[in-house]
């Protein structure tokens, strides 16, 4: 990838992987920033560069691992993918870090549906039961297999809490259904997308 000295956001050659994204990066910012003349502050284009290191790279992976299973509306897949990419050798790491984060995620919605429960309990002073869940209640901790799921998965987790389905089997579940997720799609991705895939 070769960008001219001239370019007016200040861009310049590729210098490696690492560096690649960096400015891949910086050309997105620059493409939509109302003064696309100025170049990018010497800061961001060190932060951008940073998060491409693979040791950054997997930290920061987790944190959006874990951001994501919680009811914030956000993605790991791309943070994954993009950093596998980058380093092929970490394919296992990345999809093993992603899936603690991931996990570790929807322990914490186990946890605030669990408290949620008992808070209600408290404030009504008797048990509190939603007859609209009690058909999960023939599934158990089994159903946190379907903890991956788009839209419903992250709920999911949050509902078991709630019905006072056991943590631990919880737990177990949630990294099954969580680790075949990341492995699936990542490995479908790169054989849309290949390139530098060594296990």
């Amino acid at each position: 990838m070769e960008v001219g000295e001239g370019d007016p956001c200040g861009r310049k050659t590729c210098t490696g992987e690492g560096h690649c994204i960096c400015l891949f990066f910086q050309q997105a910012i620059c493409s939509r920033h109302p003064h696309a003349d100025q170049p990018m502050p010497d800061w961001i284009t060190s932060l951008l560069h940073n998060l491409a290191l693979p040791e950054v790279g997997l930290g920061t992976l987790f944190v959006v691992a874990f951001l994501s299973a919680t009811l914030l509306p956000l993605g790991s897949e791309p943070a994954l993918f993009a950093l596998i990419k980058l380093n092929p050798d970490l394919f296992w790491p990345a999809i093993l870090v992603a899936t603690a984060g991931n996990t570790l995620g929807g322990m914490v919605s186990w946890f605030m549906g669990y408290g949620a429960h008992r808070a209600v309990d408290r404030a009504r002073h008797r048990p509190t039961e939603l007859h609209a869940l009690q058909w999960l209640e023939r599934f158990g901790p089994k159903a946190c297999l379907l903890a991956w799921l788009p839209v419903v998965g992250d709920p999911l987790c949050a509902v078991a809490g709630w019905l006072k389905f056991p943590f631990w089997p919880c737990a177990v579940y949630m990294a099954i259904g969580k680790f075949a997720r990341y492995l699936t799609m990542t490995g479908g991705l790169l054989w849309v997308f290949p390139g530098g895939l060594s296990f």
